[in-house]
């Protein structure tokens, strides 16, 4: 039986391959995608998600926009990192349609309330949208929370931080403190995701879309080569989709992560509790260990059935 979800996202090169991989993967039933502010403003985000759905023609997949903001700080992109458009590199047309009319949080309470199963929710950008929600409901009917976010040791935005979790750090901390059960895909597992030349030769071969996949890496690994050196890039996003599809991908443990929201040095750092040095409770699962051979097979495979 398929797991429904909600993919909440800021589409970003990363978060466009992680829409494809669960749209071409039988194990999800995606029941709507939500976009957030972060790589790029909202309305950019929203467009690249609608132009990824129109590229595969899947009209049927709701599309509805969130917040354009963080809780509490100011707006800050990623524009040195995914380009002008969010989504740089391959030309796509314009979006055939326009997003519903009406806010990503009212979406995602009446979808997951009108499903028959708990819903797991995915969030591969900041975590504005499901602040916010989470404050409404409480999280009611909410399976679990599978983020992409944080690290135990590193940043990507900052020497601390990690850029979803820096970008809206209050909405973060609420997140983890809500009480559901979440799994944290942090850079300690996605920055061992990082594609070569090998695995872009595959993604050629599979098709149309897996060309397309290659074309977005291609410009992703520009920033990724100047940054760190790397030869390409890490597909941060799909690994937190991929764990849902098979959590066996990821190992995982249980530690309590706190948010730093006080200094400006470290806002928002994710500090867990790795060897138990507070009493303060568990509450998220955090992946420390990624099978990144096995990662690039499923997300071949499955991007080759698009065509």
């Amino acid at each position: 039986m398929s797991t429904p979800i909600i993919l909440d996202c800021d589409p970003g090169h990363d978060d466009a391959i992680a829409l494809l991989l669960a749209l071409a993967s039988p194990e999800l039933d995606l029941l709507g995608v939500t976009t957030v502010h972060g790589n790029q403003t909202l309305e950019k985000t929203t467009q690249n998600a609608l132009r990824v759905l129109d590229l595969v023609d899947r009209p049927d997949i709701p599309v509805a926009a969130g917040a354009d903001r963080p809780l509490a700080r100011e707006l800050t992109v990623a524009a040195h990192v995914h380009g002008e458009s969010g989504l740089d590199g391959p030309a796509l047309p314009e979006a055939a349609r326009s997003p519903l009319g009406e806010h990503a949080v009212d979406f995602m309470e009446r979808t997951i309330a009108a499903s028959e199963r708990p819903v797991t929710v995915v969030p591969t950008g900041p975590l504005t949208n499901v602040a916010l929600l989470l404050g409404r409901t409480g999280g009611a009917n909410i399976e679990r929370i599978v983020l992409m976010g944080g690290a135990i040791a590193e940043g990507n935005m900052t020497p601390a931080a990690e850029f979803n979790i820096w970008a809206d750090p209050e909405a973060a901390q609420a997140v983890f403190h809500a009480g559901i059960d979440t799994t944290m895909v942090g850079l300690d597992v996605t920055h061992r995701a990082v594609t070569t030349p090998a695995i872009q030769e595959r993604l050629r071969a599979a098709g149309t879309i897996g060309t397309f996949v290659a074309d977005l890496v291609d410009f992703f690994s520009v920033y990724h080569a100047q940054t760190y050196g790397w030869e390409g890039a890490p597909i941060h996003d799909a690994v937190a989709v991929a764990h849902v599809i098979d959590p066996e991908l990821m190992t995982t443990l249980h530690r309590n992560v706190e948010v730093e929201l006080e200094s400006d040095l470290c806002r928002g750092r994710t500090v867990v509790d790795l060897w138990f040095r507070t009493e303060r409770p568990a509450n998220a699962h955090v992946g420390i260990e990624l099978l990144t051979d096995a990662f690039f097979d499923l997300l071949v495979q499955r991007i080759a059935t698009l065509g």
